[in-house]
C-alpha cells in the first residue's frame, strides 16, 4: 500500500455547476505600474460584506461570478490605475466560491491561494464568518491525516485510487475504529470530498467537539471503470454523467465496494468489525450508489446517507413509485417494519430546498413514514450545490455511530 500524507485543512471550496462550464482560467499580471502583490482581494469586512479586487488595465469588462445570492455578473468598478473592484452586500455565513470573468473569460483571482478543482474547472473560495460556518474552518483542535491510497482492483484489474481520513491519534494509538464510506457526484471524483466538501475539517471539529463519534472515512473514486493514473494509454477520462437505476448498472458498484475497498481498507487499517460499524453514503449519484448498494447489502452497513438523490424523480403517470423502488433495492423491507427500523441505525435524506429533487423525495419521506419506516430527513437552503452536502455532513456524521 503506497499512502501520500497531504496537508489540506486550510483548503476550502463549494462546488459551483455554472462555473464549470466556462472558458478555461487565464492569468492576470503586473501593470499599470501597481504590482498584483499590492492588491488584496478578498478583503472580508467586519460586517461580512466582501471586496474583490483586481489589476487589469486593458480589461473593458470584469464581473464577479460568485454562487452566493445575487453573486452571478456582479459588475466590478475600474480606476485610473486600472484596479477593479466591487463590495458585496454582506453575505451570509457560509463557505462561498468564486471566479472573475475578464472581457468574457473565466479568471481565478491571483491574490487568493484557495484554489480548488471541481471536475475540470478551477475556482476561488472565501469564508463568510460567523456561528453558523464556525464547523467548516480549520480550528485550534487535533487533527486527523488525510492520506492517498492505492489498491488492487479486481474489475477492471488495475491500481485505483482514494482518499482517506484517520481522525486525531490515529497514528499514536492502537484502537479501532468505525467507517464511513463517503461517495462522490458525477462529474467528480475521489478528492471531491477532502477539497470540496471539507469533510476532513468538518470531522475535526465535530470529533473534538464530541458531537461525532472517531471514525475513519473512505472516499474513492466512484467511477469503478475509471483510472485514476496515466499509464502507456495515455490519460483516461470519466464515463458519461450519471447511474442507471436497475440492478444490473448496480452491480459493479456492488463488486467494488463490498469486493474491492472494504477489505483492502479492513486489511490496512484499524477498523471494527461488523456491520454496526459501516456506514455508506453519498450525493447527487453517489447517493444512488448508497442506496441500491446498502439497502441491498443490509449484511454490509447498518447506516445508509443519501444525499439530494434523483433516483425518485422517475415519476410514472405523476406517481413516484418510491416505495416500489425500496422494496425492489431491498426485499422485505416493508414486510416487517419494527425488523427493518432495528436493522437500519439510520436512513438519512437530504436535499436543497431549491433543488428539483426535493418533491419527489418529500413524497418518498411521506410514504416510509406512512409505511412506519424510520427516516431522518434534513432540508436546507441552496439548490444542487457542495453548500447542501457539507451540512448535510455535519448533520449526519454525529448520527452515524452512536
Amino acid at each position: 500500500m503506497k499512502r501520500l500524507i497531504l496537508t489540506i485543512g486550510s483548503i476550502v471550496a463549494l462546488a459551483v455547476p455554472l462555473l464549470a462550464q466556462e472558458p478555461a482560467a487565464t492569468s492576470v499580471g503586473t501593470a499599470g505600474g501597481r504590482a498584483q502583490a499590492a492588491v488584496r482581494s478578498p478583503e472580508v469586512l467586519a460586517d461580512g460584506r466582501i471586496t474583490f479586487r483586481l489589476l487589469a488595465p486593458k480589461a473593458t469588462e470584469v464581473l464577479v461570478q460568485g454562487n452566493w445570492p445575487g453573486g452571478r455578473d456582479l459588475p466590478m468598478t475600474k480606476d485610473a490605475s486600472g484596479l477593479w473592484t466591487v463590495t458585496t452586500p454582506a453575505l451570509q455565513p457560509e463557505l462561498w466560491a468564486y471566479s472573475f470573468s475578464v472581457n468574457g473569460v473565466r479568471t481565478l483571482d491571483p491574490r487568493n491561494y484557495n484554489v480548488v478543482r471541481d471536475g475540470v474547472g478551477f475556482m476561488n473560495t472565501l469564508l463568510a464568518p460567523g456561528d453558523a460556518a464556525a464547523v467548516f474552518l480549520a480550528q485550534a483542535v487535533p487533527h486527523g491525516t488525510v492520506s492517498t491510497t492505492w489498491f488492487q482492483a479486481t474489475a477492471p484489474h488495475a491500481a485505483r485510487r482514494m482518499m482517506i481520513y484517520t481522525p486525531p491519534g490515529y497514528e499514536q494509538g492502537t484502537g479501532r475504529y468505525p467507517v464511513l464510506y463517503l461517495l462522490h457526484g458525477s462529474g467528480g471524483d475521489e478528492e471531491a470530498w477532502p477539497a470540496m466538501g471539507i469533510a476532513n475539517v468538518i470531522m475535526d471539529n465535530l470529533i473534538a467537539q464530541g458531537k461525532a463519534t472517531p471514525m475513519i472515512v473512505v472516499m474513492p473514486n466512484a467511477y469503478w471503470n475509471e483510472l485514476a493514473s496515466l499509464d502507456a494509454a495515455g490519460p483516461r477520462t470519466a464515463p458519461p454523467p450519471g447511474v442507471g437505476g436497475s440492478s444490473q448498472e448496480f452491480e459493479p458498484h456492488e463488486k467494488a465496494i463490498v469486493g474491492d475497498i472494504i477489505p483492502f481498507v479492513e486489511a490496512h487499517y484499524r477498523t471494527r468489525s461488523g456491520r454496526e460499524n459501516r456506514a455508506l453514503a453519498g450525493l447527487s449519484m453517489g447517493s444512488g450508489i448508497a442506496m441500491n448498494v446498502g439497502l441491498k447489502r443490509l449484511d454490509i452497513f447498518a447506516a445508509i446517507g443519501i444525499m439530494s438523490s434523483g433516483t425518485f424523480g422517475r415519476a410514472v403517470n405523476g406517481v413516484v413509485p418510491g416505495a416500489i423502488l425500496l422494496e425492489q433495492m431491498s426485499p422485505g423491507f416493508f414486510a416487517d417494519p419494527e425488523a427493518t427500523n432495528k436493522k437500519i441505525r439510520l436512513l438519512f435524506f437530504s436535499c436543497g430546498t431549491e433543488d428539483t429533487r426535493i418533491e419527489a423525495l418529500t413524497k418518498v419521506e411521506t410514504d416510509l413514514r406512512a409505511r412506519k419506516i424510520a427516516v431522518t430527513f434534513k432540508r436546507y437552503p441552496g439548490e444542487h450545490e457542495w453548500k447542501v452536502w457539507r451540512h448535510s455532513l455535519v448533520d449526519m456524521a454525529p448520527m452515524l455511530f452512536r
